[in-house]
């Protein structure tokens, strides 16, 4: 107070790192909340898993269907948030002017980006864990190196959230919105996640295993099903997709 009895206002913007986790947390919630989101990374992938599990319908292998499965389904998981919801959330957000504001806001362009890529990190941790538990319940056995199945969800994540930041910020949110599922609809039928890349011809395998939902589909299977060492050729993959997605959406990202 002053000496007058008066209360003094003092505005301003908040501390950057409250700016972000506010954000962050109110696009968690958005994504929560709404419900084509929850189909595309909560639902289908459950459905997927328990499904293929349970039913004799895809040759996964010699083993149990699930030790092949639940490392794809965990990448199916990754790419449905970091890309598909992603893109399509941000897309819109663009269409209706949000993101104008948003970057008219006291919280910078670089900050946003960074509440959307906590949002999407928090949101895969519950997917994980619930997709964990899940396939656990399913006879699931899991081995190998926790550290290489860490960063070979970080790096998908990253692969993915640019690819998807790069959608959203130079189509229409329309076209925006009929790619991004025509893309996971493909990358889930040819990218390893349910079917085995050995079912397809030696050709197609060659250029399949490039796509980042392969090469985080056969790192996670690598290290989960087989107890392997670090991929590094499967990082390599994620680590150029990353970098060229990111740098792509950093350089050609429109605003409005």
């Amino acid at each position: 107070m002053t000496a007058t009895g008066l209360y003094a206002p003092k505005p301003g913007a908040a501390p950057l790192a409250r700016m972000i986790a506010a954000q962050a947390a109110l696009e968690t919630k958005m994504l929560l909340r709404n419900g084509e989101q929850l189909l595309l990374t909560v639902v289908i992938p459950t459905l997927l898993l328990v499904l293929f599990s349970t039913v004799d319908i895809v040759d996964t292998g010699a083993g149990e269907a699930v030790d092949f499965l639940a490392p794809g389904v965990l990448a199916l998981a990754v790419m449905s948030t970091a890309f598909t919801g992603q893109a399509i959330a941000t897309g819109f957000e663009r269409r209706y002017g949000v993101l104008k504001r948003l970057a008219s806001s006291p919280l910078p362009r670089w900050g946003l980006m960074t509440a959307k890529t906590l949002s999407v990190l928090v949101t895969e941790v519950l997917q994980v864990v619930l997709l964990t538990v899940i396939a656990f319940a399913l006879g699931w056995s899991p081995h190998g190196n926790p550290f290489a199945v860490l960063l070979l969800l970080v790096l998908g994540t990253a692969a993915f959230s640019g690819l998807g930041l790069l959608m959203a910020g130079t189509l229409k949110a329309e076209a925006t919105l009929a790619a991004a599922n025509l893309v996971f609809l493909l990358l889930l039928v040819g990218g390893g996640v349910i079917v085995p890349l050995d079912r397809f011809p030696s050709g197609a395998q060659d250029v399949l295993g490039l796509l980042p939902i392969s090469a985080l589909s056969d790192g996670l299977r690598d290290v989960l099903r087989h107890g392997a060492g670090m991929p590094w050729g499967d990082l390599g993959i994620l680590g150029v997709w990353a970098v060229v997605g990111l740098a792509a959406a950093g350089r050609f990202f429109r605003w409005e």
